[in-house]
């Protein structure tokens, strides 16, 4: 394996690079982080930096999948969990939320942050961005479905509606009622299942 001179092997160049740089565009942003301040703070090399990424674009798109796959990770875990009913599973997505909104240093969602700078529907980073909404999508409302016998497809969108609400209220509001008006959204989702009553607003 190939060796960096930057305190270690190549992986843990990459390493620091990748969590320096979800550090700084999750709290900064994306657009105003140069190369020269990512390599400087991770404290490597540009040639370090395009050894392992093509470029910015790749760090990009390598900081989106971390996150992807962390939230897929605790999503995943509560809807999976052994000996919970589907409604609260349900409940434990949305507690993972909420946890999210109440940690030090909350700043939104980071997909809805990158593709509010990225806008092209055609590049990577929005179909980066695409891709995660549909498969929390496609995840909340298959749990959804097995609250009820009734179709659930706008229950999901509704779930998803009221998450990004309170991401977005979450760092800007006290996040303690953010995230109680949320849990009190999802329990009216729940009860409109239970009901099997309507689950959009007339």
């Amino acid at each position: 394996m190939s060796r960096s001179t930057e305190g270690g092997g190549t992986s843990a160049a990459r390493s620091r690079l990748l969590g320096k740089a979800t550090e700084i565009f999750y709290a900064e942003g994306i657009h105003s982080v140069g190369i020269d301040r990512l390599t400087a703070e991770a404290q490597v090399t540009r040639a370090t930096l395009y050894r392992h990424f093509s470029g910015k674009e790749d760090l990009v798109l390598a900081y989106l999948d971390r996150a992807d796959r962390m939230i897929r990770g605790r999503v995943d875990a509560a809807a999976r969990a052994d000996g919970r009913s589907a409604a609260d599973r349900v409940r434990d997505v949305g507690r993972s939320i909420v946890e999210d909104i109440r940690s030090p240093g909350f700043r939104g969602c980071a997909f809805l942050n990158a593709v509010a700078e990225y806008p092209d529907p055609a590049h990577p980073v929005h179909r980066a961005v695409l891709a995660h909404r549909q498969w929390f999508l496609d995840t909340v409302t298959g749990l959804l479905a097995q609250t009820a016998d009734a179709p659930a497809d706008a229950a999901g969108r509704q779930f998803v509606m009221l998450r990004d609400g309170a991401m977005a209220a979450g760092c800007l509001f006290d996040p303690q009622l953010i995230s109680e008006t949320f849990l009190e959204g999802v329990e009216g989702i729940l009860r409109d299942r239970a009901g099997h009553g309507p689950s959009a607003l007339p």
